[in-house]
């Protein structure tokens, strides 16, 4: 299978070849799935939680003797069933992350590749570069490839010019090839790969 490189004026200047083992399988929208549902509880910062009675302010002292006063017996005024006092069961800080293993990760990225190319939204470039800091340039160059929108950015190593100049662009997302996930492929309308990026995708998901 073969996938056409542009260049930045989105012209063709060559080819690469795309492996079926990688692009050419069905695409398992499970794997996807588990991933995103990973990658998003992993972001969860998990950082609600409520007082119980030991955390609730208030005395310890028993408001009143056991017994001869009429009144109901109670140990405490931080107790749960008064006004105040303190949550039974409520949210504590945790973390929501999960151990997902590698060979799922890898797949969901397969499937997610595969699934942009069959919808024609995969784009091959030979390189990308802007001239200069300029968030203007980078917003030309995207455009000039058929570009807009939301959109994932994926090199073989972060360019600091163009990571700057991309960073103001609400959806643009730019990332290495080593650290792009299912879930940034699938919440981008158009994937923009260098012909490198594409290889070493390939050499790692094969």
């Amino acid at each position: 299978m073969q996938l056409d490189v542009v260049n930045r004026d989105n012209a063709k200047i060559g080819s690469v070849e795309l492996r079926d083992e990688v692009f050419g399988g069905r695409v398992n929208a499970d794997l996807i799935w588990e991933s995103v549902v990973h990658e998003q509880a992993s972001a969860r910062r998990g950082t609600h939680a409520t007082k119980n009675r030991a955390l609730v302010s208030g005395s310890g002292k028993k408001p009143w003797r056991q017994k001869g006063t009429g009144r109901a017996r109670v140990g405490s005024s931080r107790t749960p069933l008064w006004r105040h006092g303190g949550t039974v069961f409520g949210p504590q800080p945790r973390g929501y992350g999960f151990r997902l293993p590698k060979k799922v990760e890898r797949g969901a990225l397969r499937a997610a590749l595969a699934q942009k190319l069959r919808e024609g939204a995969l784009v091959a470039v030979d390189a990308l570069a802007v001239d200069g800091i300029k968030t203007k340039a980078a917003s030309a160059m995207l455009k000039g490839l058929g570009v807009t929108g939301r959109a994932v950015v994926i090199d073989v190593a972060i360019d600091d010019t163009l990571a700057r100049s991309v960073r103001n662009l609400p959806g643009v997302h730019y990332v290495s090839s080593g650290r792009v996930t299912a879930r940034d492929v699938m919440a981008a309308g158009r994937v923009v790969a260098t012909r490198g990026a594409l290889e070493r995708l390939q050499d790692a998901l094969a």
